[in-house]
C-alpha cells in the first residue's frame, strides 16, 4: 500500500477517534467523568503513548537504516564503477567497447533514479552489466598482468551485478502491515482519551485536527523513507553523476 494511502487512513482514524472522544463524553453519566477515572484513563494512556514512542522509535530507525544503507550501496557501486573502468583502461585497447558501454549503463542509471515514475519493476533498469562480463570472458590475455586485470574486472561486475539485484529484493520488503495497524491503534485510543478528557470547544477541535494531521504526516515521512529507490525521499544520484565526470578519461 502506498505511503499516501496509509497516512490518509491514518488520519481519519485517529481524527475520527478524536471526534468519536467528544461524541461520547457529552453522553456519558457524570460519574464516569469523575476525577478518579480520568486519572485511571490518563495512566492507561500514558502507557499507550509510551508503547508507541517506542514503536515509532523503531520504525523511524529502522527507515533510516534503509535510507543510509542505499545510500552506501549507490556510493560503492558507484566507486565499484569507476575502479572497473581504469581496470579497462589498464587492460589495452581492447576494452574501448566496453568502456563505452559502461558509460551508457551509468547515464542509464542514473535516468531511472531520477525518474518522477518509479516502481519495483524499473529497479532492475541500468547497470546490467552482464553484456560486459560476457565480453571480458571472451578476451585473450597475452601477459600475466592481463590475466589479472582481466580477472579483478570480472570480480568488479559481479559484485555490481550483485548489488543490482540485491536492491529490489529489499525494496520489495517494508514494515509488516500488523506492525502498522497496532501503531496506528495506539495512536486512535490516545486521541480518544483527548477528546474524552478536554473541552469540546473549536480550537480543542481544531488543535486535534492539526495534531492528527501532523501524526499521519510523519507515518507517510517514515514509510515513505524506507523505500529509498521507490519512494518521494530518495536517495541523491551525486555519485553517479561524479562517476559520469570521470568515466573514459585515460
Amino acid at each position: 500500500m502506498e505511503p499516501f494511502t496509509i497516512g490518509i487512513l491514518a488520519f481519519f482514524v485517529i481524527f475520527g477517534a478524536a471526534l468519536l472522544g467528544m461524541f461520547v463524553k457529552n453522553r456519558l453519566p457524570e460519574h464516569h467523568l469523575t476525577p478518579d477515572s480520568r486519572d485511571a484513563i490518563k495512566l492507561a494512556t500514558a502507557i499507550i503513548g509510551t508503547l508507541s514512542a517506542l514503536a515509532l522509535g523503531l520504525l523511524i530507525a529502522s527507515a533510516k537504516r534503509s535510507f543510509d544503507d542505499a545510500g552506501a550501496e549507490l556510493r560503492t557501486t558507484a566507486a565499484r564503477i569507476l575502479v572497473l573502468d581504469r581496470v579497462l583502461d589498464h587492460y589495452g585497447p581492447e576494452t574501448a567497447e566496453m568502456r563505452q558501454l559502461l558509460r551508457k549503463l551509468v547515464e542509464q542509471r542514473r535516468l531511472v533514479i531520477d525518474s518522477s515514475i518509479l516502481n519495483g519493476d524499473s529497479l532492475n533498469d541500468g547497470l546490467d552489466v552482464e553484456p560486459i562480463q560476457d565480453r571480458l570472458r571472451d578476451l585473450v590475455p597475452n601477459t600475466d598482468g592481463q590475466r589479472w586485470l582481466q580477472s579483478r574486472a570480472l570480480q568488479l561486475t559481479g559484485q555490481v551485478a550483485e548489488t543490482r539485484w540485491s536492491r529490489p529484493e529489499t525494496e520489495a520488503g517494508g514494515f509488516p502491515s500488523v506492525f502498522i495497524v497496532f501503531i496506528v491503534f495506539w495512536l486512535a485510543l490516545l486521541f480518544v482519551s483527548f477528546g474524552l478528557l478536554t473541552p469540546g470547544n473549536a480550537t480543542v477541535t481544531v488543535f486535534l485536527l492539526v495534531s492528527a494531521i501532523s501524526v499521519a504526516g510523519a507515518l507517510v515521512l517514515i514509510i515513505d523513507m524506507d523505500h529509498p529507490y521507490l519512494g518521494y525521499i530518495r536517495v541523491s544520484d551525486a555519485p553517479l553523476r561524479l562517476v559520469l565526470e570521470r568515466l573514459g578519461r585515460p
